[in-house]
């Protein structure tokens, strides 16, 4: 996508990623929850995936929480143009009318967006947004949403026009489809 979001309702393009798998909460608070052996692996594969796909955010919003934040570090080291980041508070636990404001606050002036975070907020965001996209997408996407998956959702409207069902789904996809049945995980575009 070209276009910048600059434009009060110019297209803009979102990647949401979900963090990789985390250690069971145990004893630990959730905000300081370790990622797994295989959610360290999951996202650097989550960062060579984003390295192949034409999609490159200008700017990366992430859930400050420990899970969040490694997740988001294990992707940079596979991307050749890293883009800024910023972890934002509002994002850990938010529900989606929480992300939606924080995503027209911070968009403003951006095309592409990547948002790194947590369910059940990410994957209920993701099924409000997406109101159009193909089929062997949207059916997996309203089941599940992956950890280190992204969904990547272009939408009409600026920033501050989010709103349900006005989104396409682009692309949706996660570390080797271990979650789902479904080959479309792992295409790249």
């Amino acid at each position: 996508m070209a276009a910048s979001g600059a434009d009060s309702g110019a297209a803009c393009r979102l990647l949401l990623v979900r963090h990789a798998k985390a250690e069971p909460k145990g004893r630990k608070d959730d905000f300081d929850r370790k990622l797994s052996a295989r959610g360290r692996a999951d996202a650097a594969e989550t960062g060579h995936w984003l390295e192949r796909s034409p999609y490159r955010p200008e700017l990366v919003l992430c859930s400050p929480a420990r899970r969040a934040r490694k997740t988001w570090r294990l992707v940079e080291p596979a991307l050749t143009d890293r883009p800024p980041t910023v972890y934002d508070e509002g994002i850990y636990n938010a529900a989606p009318n929480e992300l939606v404001a924080t995503l027209a606050d911070r968009g403003k002036g951006l095309g592409v967006l990547a948002l790194v975070g947590h369910n059940p907020g990410l994957h209920q965001l993701a099924s409000a947004l997406c109101g159009k996209g193909p089929r062997e997408l949207l059916e997996p996407l309203r089941a599940t949403f992956p950890t280190a998956g992204v969904v990547v959702v272009d939408l009409d409207g600026g920033w501050d026009e989010l709103a349900p069902g006005r989104g396409t789904l682009i692309d949706f996809w996660s570390p080797s489809g271990r979650e789902q049945d479904s080959e479309h995980f792992n295409r790249s575009r």
